[in-house]
């Protein structure tokens, strides 16, 4: 099994919609294709960003430990906000966040046809988040023939997971359906990290001639335990699975843990697809989307004020203060109309389209509970009149796009991709302090990215070169804190990215060299401060960059003998960055200066090492490594302040049994096979009092673990 290199499928009627967003052999843009079996092989226990950990310049990492439950990663040290994620050409990155929660769309690698990674900027996409990179799923593809195939996994932390999936193939007058269903558990490796999540996918279809129509509905729904604080460095050193969400002291004194210290969360997308193969070169292809999503977090926290949660007083016979239960609720809907023409001769191909969408995000805050008031107060009464906070974000966008791939003699292709973006922004109400200020937020941005490049091809060679200009809007974390805090107002961040690779494929060895250079302007970054909703507040920056190269190659010296690995090596900085560190002395803030700092959590050394050994003929045993270098917790560059180097390795090992009526297989899967103890995130709070005071969260990932697979399929 290899990532680091998949053929990508040709492009069929039935997956026009998806091809749309994706780059192809003659696309100047620097991207990997991963297909369904490379994808079905993987961990099962792994969400899809730590599927795609061995890619070049992945880096990931999961809150409660493993693979399930919330994980991130960064592309080129691009956080999940820059990643633009689509799923059959519809963006699923949150308009408002714009992050991608992997968490509410769990068993994702058991439904794909394909993956295709784009880092740097790609090529247009709906939607903000492509600020980085790209990841664009899809799951379109029809299969000729029936099939089933049940999946049953279990491993460490008591973490059992169960698919079932099935497809008619194309019956004899076009239909066709595809319906699968998962659910997992575990305990994870950090206290409170339990997740209990499930996925149920099903399409209707029909595909004739000319004509394809299918029907998509795709449901995701998890609870999960709070493990978004990370771990005090402190506690780290003594107890690296330990978790104080939800910690209190009971009346008899003893330290208690509240069990539902949970975050819980449903989201359904219903598509519906129409594709029209007009002529032999032109087909029409669209999409309407409807996402629906609800859920809440609760807490239990210790010692909050009155005053902060709009009771009609400020104190309660005398106190100020109580411990609480309470949840953060939030609602949301989203509606997208996308429509595509594809053009197709000999020497020109050209893709022209149109988005729009609209959402709308509903916030509040309902109490349910506190101490010194006890269970017989009117909470419903307080709760119905808003008396907490509530606020509302509508979000509307209008994208429209032209593409085109003109191939002048047989070696050589140039690219050009033109996008115009639209959006229109408003935020109104009050947020999670009954105290703080309202919102009255009402702003437009005008957005053009354009990309140009060539391809040169040249047998086994391949080379190109490509640049872009991209720009993005704050997202309502941004704009919200910086509202609170009375700060200076931000602005949407540009990026201009040029790429420049080479490319050599022959039939047992495979390599490619690719350089970036990013180029920032009023780059949104993060102080490293935790706003009250768990986003991280950012300000403008003026000059940033992140430059690199990247090394892959892949050798298979025999049938039963594969080597695959890549290195990046990178410089990712800051021409000036302020830190503001609260001055609890004096008030306001105390400012300190950095020139030429590192960016944080943007390791410079990245690389990946795969072995794959099948010396018995269907008995393939890998053994995989990764490396990650120094990261910084804030974009200080403060040594004392750093995630330091570290490396895993993982191995599986599997088999096939063929059966009178299909196959039966097994698979081990050991990560961490060296037990290696390290932590592969953090966030970091600084003040001032006199001296520095210090908050800290860090993200331990889980020591040697271990899941077994077993799969039945015809």
């Amino acid at each position: 099994m290899c990532l680091c290199a998949g053929a990508q499928e040709p492009e069929r009627l039935d997956s026009v919609i998806v091809s749309a967003s994706r780059a192809g052999t003659h696309t100047p843009v620097t991207h990997t294709d991963i297909g369904k079996e490379a994808l079905r092989a993987t961990n099962p226990m792994n969400s899809l960003p730590m599927t795609l950990n061995l890619l070049p310049s992945v880096v990931t990492y999961n809150e409660g430990g493993t693979g399930l439950g919330n994980s991130a990663m960064t592309i080129r040290g691009s956080k999940g906000s820059q990643i633009n994620v689509t799923l059959n050409g519809i963006t699923l990155n949150d308009s408002e966040s714009q992050e991608v929660f992997w968490v509410n769309i769990p068993a994702l690698t058991a439904l794909l046809s394909g993956v295709q990674v784009q880092r740097g900027l790609g090529t247009s996409a709906n939607g903000a988040g492509a600020f980085g990179a790209s990841v664009n799923m899809n799951t379109a593809f029809v299969s000729q023939y029936p099939s089933f195939r049940w999946e049953l996994s279990a491993g460490s932390y008591g973490t059992i997971l169960t698919t079932v999936s099935g497809t008619s193939g194309l019956l004899p007058s076009g239909l066709y359906f595809n319906l699968a269903y998962s659910a997992g558990r575990t305990d994870g490796y950090i206290r409170n990290g339990e997740v209990e999540s499930a996925s149920l996918f099903a399409v209707l279809g029909w595909l004739k001639g000319r004509n394809s129509l299918r029907l998509t509905y795709l449901m995701g729904d998890q609870k999960s335990g709070m493990t978004w604080d990370g771990i005090d460095p402190s506690i780290y050193a003594v107890d690296r699975r330990y978790n104080g969400a939800g910690k209190y002291v009971d009346d008899n004194g003893n330290t208690c843990y509240y069990p539902n210290q949970t975050d819980n969360y449903t989201q359904h997308h219903l598509q519906l697809n129409y594709t029209r193969q007009l002529t032999d070169a032109l087909t029409w292809a669209s999409v309407a989307d409807y996402t629906r999503g609800d859920g809440y977090d609760e807490y239990y926290k210790t010692g909050r004020k009155f005053a902060e949660f709009g009771y009609p007083f400020s104190s309660w016979q005398g106190e100020k203060k109580s411990d609480m239960i309470y949840r953060k609720k939030m609602d949301n809907d989203l509606y997208v109309f996308q429509s595509d023409l594809r053009y197709r001769t000999g020497t020109l191909k050209v893709d022209g389209g149109v988005n729009v969408s609209r959402y709308v995000g509903g916030h509040w805050g309902e109490m349910l509970w506190a101490r010194l008031l006890g269970s017989s107060y009117d909470y419903a009464s307080m709760n119905e009149q808003d008396a907490w906070y509530r606020n509302t974000g509508v979000k509307q966008e209008g994208t429209g796009f032209l593409r085109a791939e003109y191939q002048p003699v047989s070696w050589l292709t140039a690219y050009a991709d033109l996008q115009y973006r639209h959006v229109d922004y408003s935020i109104v109400g009050r947020d999670d302090k009954a105290s703080s200020k309202k919102i009255d937020y009402h702003e437009k941005w005008d957005f053009f990215n354009p990309r140009a490049g060539v391809t040169a091809l040249f047998g086994a060679h391949k080379l190109y070169a490509s640049a872009a200009i991209g720009h993005r809007e704050p997202g309502k974390s941004d704009i919200k804190e910086n509202i609170k805090e009375e700060m200076i107002p931000i602005k949407p961040e540009s990026m201009l990215d040029i790429e420049a690779g080479y490319q050599f494929s022959a039939e047992r060895f495979t390599a490619s060299a690719n350089v970036y250079l990013m180029e920032y302007k009023d780059m949104l970054l993060e102080t490293g401060k935790l706003s009250t909703s768990g986003y991280a507040i950012k300000e403008n920056v003026g000059r940033g960059w992140r430059r690199g190269v990247e090394l892959a190659a892949a050798w298979k010296p025999a049938s039963w003998l594969r080597f695959d690995g890549n290195l990046t090596l990178s410089t990712n900085r800051l021409r000036s960055f302020t830190a503001y560190l609260e001055n609890w002395v004096d008030g306001g803030y105390k400012e300190e200066v950095y020139q030429n700092t590192p960016m944080l959590l943007s390791p410079s050394v990245v690389g990946m090492g795969l072995v794959e050994l099948d010396p018995f003929q269907g008995w393939p045993l890998t053994l995989s490594g990764k490396y990650v270098g120094k990261q910084y917790w804030d974009n200080t560059g403060n040594a004392d302040r750093c995630i330091p180097a570290y490396y895993f390795v993982d191995l599986s090992l599997s088999h096939s049994f063929p059966l009178p009526t299909g196959s039966l297989g097994v698979a081990l899967y050991v990560n961490n096979l060296l037990n290696r103890e390290y932590y592969a995130s953090a966030w970091v709070y600084r003040a001032w009092d006199g001296g520095e005071y210090m908050e800290a969260g860090i993200y331990p990932q889980a020591t040697r673990n271990a899941m077994v697979k077993l799969t039945y399929s015809f």
